[in-house]
């Protein structure tokens, strides 16, 4: 077989395990075929086939047996092409497959010294998310009930979901509402009973001007601080040339900016506990919420 082959071709289950290859081996050093084999069930056999398989068909550069260590270890010249090799990519790793971490050999330490605080877990009942999957897959209308802050009696509503979002901290759906004839957010915890699957909607996702907007949000320093203190939050942001530039849609502009700790109607009082503000905010007003 060509070495190379396009990662495109790579069966699903077989980029699975490579991506489990070069995780190991990048972030921890050292690979060995217990990491395939407890990850994913596999014999010994098939977990050696696949590493070589890897290294003689998409990377020969990559591994080198390590005899005193009795494992793979990663070369001078290793250059990933399943992982993102970021460090926030295999952080977000740990966190995603922590549960698993008593079942992967190797991985332990990294584990054992990890912990990302969690939100508590919204009520999202099953029953409300599968016909909401199946509107959004399908373009249809659901006629559902929904409480809210101005509105806590169950409310009947039509509307036409079309994306979920997940803001950080809560799911909501995106989606056309008859009765505002506008496109909003319900959050998914809201919706009271069984929604019902009607017919096909005339309003897409493709209609929703705030969905299909395309914004950039710029931050930068509180002008307050001192320079040195500027300095340390432009390392804490990974900022350039004094900014960071976030891509966003304009519907999702408000929850980019609560993810940030922004509230655009005030500015805290002490600079070091704002720490950053939105330099173009005059350009996003249409599209925060009042």
């Amino acid at each position: 077989m060509k070495r190379n082959q396009s990662i495109e071709s790579v069966r699903w289950d077989l980029a699975l395990r490579y991506r489990l290859i070069e995780t190991v081996a990048w972030w921890e050093g050292r690979l060995t075929t217990n990491h395939l084999m407890q990850s994913f069930g596999i014999s010994r056999q098939q977990a050696s086939k696949d590493i070589n398989t890897y290294i003689a068909e998409h990377a020969p550069d990559n591994l080198t047996y390590d005899r005193h260590l009795k494992g793979y270890i990663p070369s001078r010249r290793f250059k990933p092409r399943f992982i993102d090799h970021s460090a926030s990519a295999y952080l977000h790793l740990l966190d995603q497959n922590k549960e698993r971490a008593p079942h992967i050999e190797g991985l332990a330490l990294a584990y054992a010294h990890t912990e990302v605080l969690k939100v508590p877990d919204r009520s999202v009942r099953p029953e409300v998310l599968r016909p909401l999957l199946k509107a959004c897959r399908e373009g249809l209308r659901l006629e559902c009930e929904y409480v809210s802050l101005a509105n806590p009696e169950p409310e009947t509503r039509l509307i036409a979901p079309h994306t979920l979002v997940y803001t950080g901290m809560r799911w909501h759906v995106r989606g056309y509402c008859e009765k505002n004839r506008d496109y909003r957010d319900f959050v998914l915890s809201r919706f009271r009973g069984e929604p019902g699957v009607l017919d096909k909607s005339e309003h897409a996702r493709e209609q929703d001007p705030g969905w299909n907007t395309e914004v950039t949000i710029i931050f930068e320093p509180d002008p307050r601080l001192k320079p040195e203190q500027k300095n340390i939050i432009e390392q804490d942001f990974g900022m350039e040339a004094g900014c960071l530039q976030v891509p966003s849609r304009g519907a999702l502009v408000q929850y980019v900016l609560q993810r940030y700790h922004i509230d655009p109607t005030k500015v805290h009082a002490k600079a070091v506990a704002q720490q950053v503000v939105v330099a173009n905010l005059d350009d996003l007003q249409r599209w925060i919420y009042q």
